[in-house]
């Protein structure tokens, strides 16, 4: 492990702060002061005095402290830009995120939040909050969802939870916003406080991984396990020109999706240059639509193509699976027309849509 940066700037003295001790089930002492981190699947063992890769999970004095008390980003958002298109359409969410991430993308697009600790060039700051103010402001602003997004939040569980245990005693939902680098103790320790999970599956070869920071086989074993736990799951790949868009790739990861839940939603989305990922073209329409036709062919049933908005066809919409009838209209994040009954089912054939609708 590196130096802690919680010695190194303004910034990370004042993180140090806003902490609290580790869940018992999310670290493991070990001799001489060190601790094991189980939050993401990095595992770190972390020294006396040193941060993990997040830089944001330190050990003190044998100790490992952990994120709590503020937010580094705050606002309400449609529930589809999550994107959440099988969970209570048109319907809005209050979105919250700490600080850091245990990848470093080069084209992050909340690197100012995720990034802030490795970057100096990011410039953040935080807000002192507690669980009973972002539950407050919820409802204050009508979202029947609270989701921990803008930076990983595996790495801030306990936080997540804290504020999750009181949302859902006030009749809140909860999500996660994450890159599903997860492990079977995280997963569980979150399972009673989270409702639903978007992972963002980045490629399908280790050696992009690598490159982001990560482990492939490491997220395909949590996507299966966030099946099996009986979370709400839906998936987003980015689609980035030379990256990641071969036929062949996309071919071996749709099948995979497909081999774990044919009726997982599948979201495409449009890469853009940005941050320090600058030489790939943007993705274009065509390019999104030949992504989500793979993913029909290979057997997923919701597969959607996104932030192109009126350019990608019938790929904004929701359809049932059963007779092909448009359930959900959407251009963007605006639902134009919503058909589906209270209970999931097709208007037209009565066939049950998977998801949470009312």
């Amino acid at each position: 492990m590196t130096k802690p940066t919680l010695q190194e700037s303004p910034l990370a003295k004042t993180l140090a702060e806003f902490t609290r001790d580790a869940a018992p089930e999310l670290c493991e002492k070990h001799p001489n002061k060190e601790v094991l981190c189980v939050a993401c699947g990095h595992r770190c063992v972390i020294r006396d005095g040193r941060v993990g890769i997040c830089k944001v999970r330190f050990n003190e004095g044998g100790a490992l402290k952990v994120p709590a008390g503020y937010v580094g980003a705050l606002q309400c958002d449609p529930i589809e830009k999550k994107p959440f298109f099988h969970v209570l359409p048109g319907s809005l969410a209050l979105s919250f995120g700490m600080l850091g991430c245990d990848y470093h993308c080069p084209y992050c697009q909340n690197w100012v939040t995720a990034q802030a600790l490795r970057d100096p060039d990011a410039g953040s700051t935080i807000m002192p909050m507690t669980a009973a103010q972002l539950v407050r402001k919820a409802h204050e602003q009508g979202a029947p969802v609270i989701a921990s997004t803008y930076n990983e939040p595996l790495i801030t569980s306990e936080w997540a939870v804290e504020v999750f245990q009181l949302a859902k005693a006030n009749g809140l939902r909860t999500a996660y916003i994450s890159n599903g680098n997860g492990t079977p103790e995280v997963l569980a320790y979150i399972k009673p406080w989270v409702d639903y999970y978007k992972v963002d599956l980045k490629g399908f070869s280790q050696e992009e991984y690598r490159k982001l920071g990560g482990q492939l086989a490491g997220v395909l074993d949590t996507i299966k396990r966030l099946h099996d736990l009986g979370f709400w799951v839906e998936i987003v790949t980015l689609i980035i020109p030379g990256f990641n868009d071969t036929e062949q790739e996309l071919k071996a990861m749709t099948e995979f999706l497909a081999s774990v839940s044919p009726d997982m939603p599948w979201h495409v989305i449009a890469f853009h240059k940005d941050y320090k990922m600058i030489e790939p073209d943007n993705t274009t329409a065509q390019a999104l639509i030949r992504a989500a036709e793979i993913g029909r062919k290979s057997g997923l049933r919701y597969v959607y193509a996104g932030n192109l908005p009126g350019r990608v066809g019938s790929y904004e919409d929701t359809r049932c699976h059963g007779c092909g009838t448009t359930v959900v209209k959407r251009v963007g994040y605006r639902i134009l027309e919503k058909t589906i009954k209270p209970d999931g089912t097709c208007p037209k054939c009565a066939t049950r849509i998977p998801g949470h609708w009312s």
